[in-house]
């Protein structure tokens, strides 16, 4: 990323502060940063925002410097965010839940979780080492739209992985993520689970006695901060981190849409690990996707944790010839990432203001309005009573 003459933005006193609570620490750094900036990319190989590419590449301190004195090239919208940014309240925050944050190079980040779609920092809950319950794990993922077939398979898998000593990962969602987690669970084997939102919250609401069965015996992680809540784009990002924690990733059952596919493709474009798949009756759309993924070579076939451990297992085998594409794309998957952030943050309806758009997206102001501009044009969201709602697109 260039560097430049410093742009306009915080006052000087602003810029003193914002300097001061990081102090050049890399911790500091990234909870910074974790305020400000959302996670990187929905899919693998999608283009990074500058930003995102910057911290990728570069040392979060010496970037959050340039930042806030005006020399890092960016939307000025998102400099004029800096006086938002606490570090020291986001910790205080942290540490009332129990919370504590993992940043790479630390004792508990786990091996595997390298590479330019590595987080920034996780922030996690619970018992014992994320790095010692990632070295040997699996990701079982698949519908909330489960049918009892598939909740039964992935309640064996995750009791029969955690039974044969593998941490179970997943996102807790309703349906497949809770049955593998209740699997493991119940043959008292730890999981980790992913969240969506921020470690203060919990997604979705009913499944927060489940999150506190696996904060008991496992861990709760998530790259959001505090306050952050759960919204599509933040799905499909919180998904790598399912897919780069686990030796290997097991769909259950998955329509051609399905969000568990992303976790697969995740898996193998951005992390270079296996995936498995479960068939289900050739009649049933909700195993369509993992039909598909099984007849063009891209999952393994498993039907049972033996099969999956040995996939996941260093003896295991990596897939050949895998080259994950979409499937099923619907036509908001082609709004750019930004856009689509921006597309989340509005309802159907509820107006929403251009701040109150521009605070959970997580941009500035005038970069909202430029990209609602566009997305008015395709009807991906309209003007009502000094605010906006969301579309539904073109047509």
């Amino acid at each position: 990323m260039s560097r430049a003459a410093p742009q306009e933005g915080p006052s000087r006193v602003h810029v003193a502060r914002a300097l001061a609570m990081v102090g050049g620490d890399d911790r500091r750094a990234r909870v910074a940063w974790s305020r400000l900036v959302e996670p990187g990319g929905e899919r693998a190989g999608v283009r990074l925002t500058a930003v995102q590419r910057a911290l990728a590449e570069g040392a979060p301190a010496p970037l959050w410097e340039a930042f806030v004195t005006g020399t890092l090239r960016v939307s000025p919208g998102l400099r004029q965010r800096v006086p938002e940014v606490d570090v020291d309240a986001e910790l205080a925050r942290l540490a009332r839940i129990g919370a504590r944050t993992l940043v790479p190079g630390d004792e508990d980040w786990p091996d595997r979780l390298t590479g330019p779609y590595a987080p920034l920092l996780l922030h996690v809950r619970g018992t014992g080492s994320l790095a010692e319950l990632a070295e040997r794990s699996v990701s079982i993922v698949g519908s909330r739209g489960s049918t009892g077939y598939g909740e039964s398979v992935a309640r064996e898998l995750g009791a029969g992985a955690a039974g044969r000593g593998w941490t179970v990962v997943s996102g807790g969602a309703y349906g497949i993520d809770g049955a593998a987690h209740e699997g493991a669970l119940a043959v008292g084997g730890p999981c980790v689970l992913v969240l969506p939102c921020g470690p203060d919250r919990v997604y979705p609401t009913g499944h927060r006695r489940l999150v506190a069965e696996v904060e008991r015996t496992g861990l709760v992680v998530t790259e959001l901060a505090t306050g952050t809540v759960g919204r599509r784009h933040r799905f499909l990002s919180r998904n790598r981190i399912i897919a780069g924690t686990a030796a290997a990733t097991c769909v259950v059952e998955a329509g051609l849409r399905s969000g568990s596919l992303n976790t697969a493709a995740w898996a193998v474009e951005g992390f270079a690990r296996p995936v498995a798949a479960v068939p289900g009756p050739v009649t049933s759309m909700a195993s369509a996707g993992c039909h598909e993924w099984i007849r063009a070579g891209k999952a393994v076939l498993v039907t049972d944790a033996a099969e999956l451990v040995e996939l996941a297992s260093p003896l295991g085998h990596l897939v050949d010839g895998v080259d994950p594409v979409r499937v099923g794309a619907r036509p908001v998957d082609d709004l750019g990432e930004v856009e689509r952030r921006v597309h989340d943050a509005l309802r159907v309806r509820t107006v929403r203001t251009v701040d109150r758009v521009a605070r959970e997206a997580m941009l500035g102001t005038d970069e909202v309005l430029d990209h609602l501009a566009v997305l008015e044009i395709d009807g991906w969201a309209t003007r009502d009573d000094g605010g906006w709602r969301r579309g539904s697109g073109p047509g």
